[in-house]
């Protein structure tokens, strides 16, 4: 927002950008005099300006290999009395990301060539009563013995987990499995006006998978994004109600 101002100010003026933009005009004059007087920083961004260009340096110095974890060893190491959140917070916005071994796991595959009705849902996961919305999707878990998938379906009513499965290969009939479980557990009405929604992966667009949401009367809608139920999950999984 500062650039643009400072970018368009000549032509339009600071006060009437900031009339249309959220932001108060003093507020923008207070990054111009930190600017020239770095002394006006707090002191956390103080310290912050201090702390980046060591990052950079141990990032380099090790290949571009280093993750957060290593960068902020190596500093304490150098003597640089810094909390691990502050490397990690200060990597993110330097654009630094170490290596990762191994090969990700990937668990979308879209198949771009079946039909794919247009998204009712729009990422608003919202439902005024029980059996109104459901949204399925399936992760991965690292194990001691290797990675296991993880599929669900969620009332996004209650954000209740309705039905699950585990298994250790990504297939069809362990998605339908979770649908399965939802459904008998659930017991929806027939052309109830209950939708489904997911994403495009592979398993999804199947036709077993599709033949009995349509054998169920359940409306079947796919996500116009790769992910379906990215923002149903915060970052405590202890707001959910936990599979029985």
């Amino acid at each position: 927002m500062i650039a643009f101002i400072d970018e368009h100010r000549g032509d339009y003026g600071v006060e009437p950008i900031c009339r249309v933009l959220p932001i108060a005009p003093s507020t923008y004059h207070e990054h111009l005099a930190q600017r020239r007087d770095p002394s006006r920083l707090s002191s956390r961004a103080q310290r912050d300006q201090m702390l980046k260009p060591e990052v950079i340096r141990v990032f380099a110095e090790n290949f571009g290999v280093y993750g957060v974890r290593k960068v902020w060893r190596q500093m304490r190491r150098e003597g640089f009395d810094t909390a691990r959140c502050t490397v990690e917070r200060l990597m993110c916005d330097l654009g630094l990301q170490g290596v990762i071994r191994g090969k990700p796991v990937r668990t979308t595959i879209s198949d771009k060539a079946a039909h794919c009705p247009l998204d009712q849902v729009n990422r608003q996961f919202h439902a005024p009563a029980p059996n109104m919305l459901w949204v399925s999707d399936f992760t991965y878990v690292a194990t001691w013995s290797g990675f296991v998938y993880v599929a669900f379906v969620i009332d996004v009513y209650a954000r209740y987990i309705v039905g699950w499965r585990v298994s250790r290969t990504a297939h069809a009939s362990f998605v339908l499995d979770a649908l399965e479980q939802a459904i008998h557990d659930r017991r929806p009405a027939h052309r109830g006006g209950l939708i489904h929604h997911s994403d495009r992966g592979s398993q999804y667009v199947s036709i077993k998978y599709t033949e009995r949401l349509a054998e169920a009367g359940i409306d079947h809608r796919w996500a116009a994004l790769a992910t379906a139920t990215t923002t149903l999950w915060p970052r405590r999984s202890t707001a959910f109600t936990r599979p029985r």
